[in-house]
């Protein structure tokens, strides 16, 4: 037991809650709305009489498999790769490479063992996904090399999570559609700016130390104002795909609750003052994915 809750905390398992409900948001999209024309706004329910209860289940279960398999060895990964700078960093020193607690072999296997399962479970749900599944992998994985050599590893870190809404499409549909594209790049901006505000702890010893990020390359300032944009680009998106989608009231509530918790965790995170951070990044932005999905499911069962 004490060696699962080890590997739980390496992988940061609750912090699966900002991409699972936008996957949760792609596959229900894909079981409720099959898209008749290229033009927005016209669908049909399907709630699917031609997909049998029990396929649905396992369907629903591979692509939760997926996403946890797929986020596990991204994790896994970027603690390998960061062991020698988790190890110098004060903040990040008491992670459980640095500490001993998991070897370095242990964190790559665990990565190639959660990459396999992740390719296992496309395999079992339609060819497209399996012909995508490396695609995938190759962003997630390669995300833990940006931060030396680039200040935009912020939106490749964006880029892989915002996968799982299409991806989560995919597997219901086998094709791609743009409104779970929409949803898609609501994460990417939206994560993008939360690991913007995120990074705000580690300026100075990143640059210190060769490493790239937005507050290192531009300052604290500089960067929350970038954070906004970007979160203000992440409203935008899900506005736009309320307005193309033709979307109901519920759907509408939760736009309301996803922005108010932008605005709030802009509001308590200050550049002189990041005693906060840890609120506007887990509290604000889980209540932020998980009440605004459930707002777009329900909408979807009632629209």
């Amino acid at each position: 037991m004490s060696t699962l809750k080890n590997y739980l905390s390496l992988i940061k398992f609750s912090h699966t809650i900002f991409a699972l409900p936008f996957a949760l948001i792609g596959f229900f999209l894909g079981i409720f709305y099959f898209p008749l024309s290229v033009i927005p706004g016209w669908h049909t329910r399907i709630f699917s009489p031609q997909m049998p209860w029990l396929k649905l289940l396992m369907l629903f279960i591979l692509v939760i498999l997926c996403m946890v398999f797929a986020r596990s060895a991204a994790m896994a990964f970027n603690r390998y790769l960061d062991r020698k700078w988790d190890a110098m960093n004060p903040r990040t020193a008491i992670r459980e490479i640095p500490k001993g607690i998991i070897t370095p072999k242990n964190a790559l296997t665990f990565t190639i063992a959660n990459c396999l399962l992740f390719i296992a479970c496309c395999f079992f749900i339609n060819p497209l996904c399996l012909a995508l599944a490396p695609v995938a992998l190759a962003v997630v994985l390669g995300y833990s090399y940006t931060k030396r050599f680039t200040p935009l590893c912020h939106l490749v870190l964006g880029l892989g999570l915002s996968l799982a809404p299409i991806g989560a499409y995919i597997a219901v549909t086998g094709q791609f559609h743009w409104l779970p594209i929409l949803f898609s790049f609501t994460v990417l901006f939206w994560v993008s700016g939360f690991d913007i505000i995120y990074s705000l702890q580690d300026e100075e010893f990143d640059r210190s130390n060769q490493l790239y990020s937005i507050p290192a390359a531009v300052g604290k300032i500089k960067a929350l104002n970038i954070s906004r944009f970007l979160h203000l680009l992440s409203f935008a998106c899900v506005v736009a795909a309320g307005l193309l989608g033709a979307l109901g009231w519920l759907y509408w509530l939760g736009v309301l609750v996803f922005g108010t918790m932008l605005i709030y965790q802009h509001s308590i995170v200050k550049p002189n003052d990041l005693r906060r951070v840890n609120v506007a990044f887990m509290t604000a932005n889980g209540i932020a994915s998980v009440v605004f999905s459930l707002f777009v499911i329900a909408d979807m069962f009632v629209h």
